[in-house]
């Protein structure tokens, strides 16, 4: 293996200051992360515990898990500060953690934020849990407490697929698959909420708090003029006994999770790994010494090789095609013993780097070898020297194999990622297994420099036509506002508020997660790659 050797001065006054910097943005994080956590406000929260007797979501989560399991959460941030209410978190917690030694996907509605209901974001983020559990044949275990739609949001949350309705099509999608599915119903599972626990494989529900039905006691006394309580309507003994559309009764929250968790237990044979996994090697450099890596200027492109000799195994890192397309930095590295093909970029891609690309990416997938995209792109080269090459042809050769590759893979954004750059480097539409951020990724059709420049040179065609001009300054107050707009577009967390992100991460989560998702996928059936065609 090749070590790459460090040429950073850890002591030089650019290194701490970058550092320094970067250290404010991971308190910044964790304060996101806090507040996520939180779930609902601190009145809710005291009437769920005090109340209603009941174990906060959270703390649910930790009771079902075995003792020490890490868990991966997905879409942590998704509904931070979003117009239509939501706060962050958008009232659902998902993630993997392991259940008897089992990963699991585990789906919670959180009740303390507004009733557990679910906003056009809670959707989003359902399905996609629904989605990564499917990709890597994962168990769904669901904590239903939740007052179905919010009604005010029907148009995000009712007709389209994506929304709500696609919640049951995945149930049945894992249903035909084989792939578990159980739900303990710990509140109120109304309406369409329902049909999420009747579709399981399997269904616990708490006694005197949890109840299903199609519609609750107002309604059917509203629709039918029958007036009946919630315990003869949709309560655990009824459902049970007479009903059958449930299958265990627990007294309380923790019984629950306790039979869930014997319900997991004899879900079968555990899934083995398919791939040989080496013994694993730290670093040779602190993984804490990234933060004086990424540029406090967002201008001044980022030692990506330096990065990568602090995040995979002993700083080995096997280069292929070192001195040809050297912008785009492909080779195989270990990340806590798992194999992984690694395209870093160091630049912008041109037409070398985009063919060479495709070739590396052509090689792991004959090898089964997953793919991490690290992006940190201003994206391809432009101008008449560019085209005449046929950068076109050769970024879509790129594009094509990316796109084509049936590996796992891994997309994490280190720094800025632009225009068609961040698409080949495995944007959010070619379905990354995972897609991550860390604090300074920035991702957008162009820089917020750029934009301003376009629009400006647009607006100034539009003024000498007219015959007016304008000054320096006018044009700078003219260009303000649309840089802004697009650097709080371009944000991380922008995205990660929206599920274009799945996570972001500390830098020095980095190979700890990496682990984690990479245990997942060895775990999953092998799917053969079958590419498109290469324009020559």
């Amino acid at each position: 293996m090749s070590i790459i050797k460090t040429i950073i001065n850890t002591q030089s006054d650019n290194f701490v200051e970058n550092r320094d910097f970067y250290s404010e943005r991971i308190k910044d994080l964790h304060q996101r992360r806090h507040r996520a956590h939180a779930g609902g406000p601190e009145k809710a929260r005291k009437r769920h515990t005090e109340h209603r007797e009941q174990i906060l979501p959270r703390d649910r989560i930790r009771l079902i898990l075995d003792p020490g399991s890490p868990f991966l959460e997905l879409g942590e941030l998704a509904g931070d500060n979003l117009p239509e209410g939501t706060q962050a978190g958008a009232s659902i917690i998902t993630g993997i953690g392991l259940i008897n030694n089992r990963q699991c996907m585990i789906i919670v509605n959180d009740a303390t934020v507004k009733g557990g209901t679910y906003y056009p974001m809670t959707c989003k983020k359902h399905v996609r849990a629904q989605t990564f559990a499917i990709q890597h044949r994962l168990p769904c275990v669901t904590m239903v407490q939740s007052g179905g739609a919010f009604l005010p949001e029907q148009e995000g949350i009712f007709p389209d697929e994506g929304m709500f309705g696609s919640i049951f099509v995945n149930q049945i999608e894992m249903s035909g698959q084989g792939i578990p599915q159980i739900a303990i119903v710990m509140g109120s599972s109304t309406a369409g909420g329902a049909y999420i626990p009747a579709l399981c494989d399997e269904i616990v529900i708490v006694r005197g708090k949890g109840f299903m039905y199609l519609g609750g006691p107002q309604l059917v006394e509203a629709a039918t003029g029958e007036k009946v309580g919630h315990e003869e309507l949709g309560g655990a003994e009824m459902h049970c006994r007479d009903s059958g559309v449930t299958d265990h009764i627990a007294e309380d929250d923790a019984h629950g999770l306790n039979i869930v968790r014997d319900i997991v237990r004899n879900l079968g044979n555990l899934p083995t790994q398919r791939w040989d996994v080496a013994e694993s090697v730290e670093p040779l450099y602190p993984i804490e010494e990234i933060y004086g890596l990424i540029n406090k200027d967002t201008k001044v492109p980022n030692a990506n090789r330096e990065i990568l000799a602090r995040l995979v195994d002993g700083s080995n890192f096997d280069e292929f095609k070192a001195n040809y397309g050297d912008t785009l930095m492909c080779g195989f590295a270990k990340i806590h013993g798992f194999e992984i093909g690694v395209l870093a970029n160091n630049g912008v891609m041109f037409s070398e780097s985009a063919k060479k690309g495709a070739h590396f990416i052509n090689l792991c997938c004959q090898r089964d070898i997953p793919l991490l995209f690290m992006a940190d792109v201003p994206g391809f080269m432009v101008g008449e020297h560019a085209e005449r090459g046929g950068i076109a042809k050769d970024g879509a050769k790129f594009i094509t194999a990316m796109c084509s590759a049936k590996v796992p893979k891994y997309t994490l954004i280190t720094g800025g990622s632009y225009g068609a750059g961040y698409l080949a480097m495995c944007g959010r539409p070619f379905k990354p297994n995972a897609m991550l951020s860390w604090p300074s990724g920035r991702s957008g059709i162009m820089g917020p420099e750029q934009v301003a420049n376009t629009l400006a040179t647009v607006r100034e065609d539009i003024l000498k036509r007219e015959g007016k001009t304008w000054t320096e300054d006018e044009r700078e107050e003219f260009k303000a506002p649309h840089r802004k707009r697009f650097e709080d577009s371009e944000d991380a967390y922008n995205f990660a508020s929206k599920l274009w992100y799945d996570a972001v991460i500390d830098p020095v989560e980095t190979r700890e997660t990496f682990a984690l998702l990479l245990d997942l996928a060895g775990r999953s059936p092998k799917v053969d790659t079958k590419f498109g065609v290469f324009r020559q």
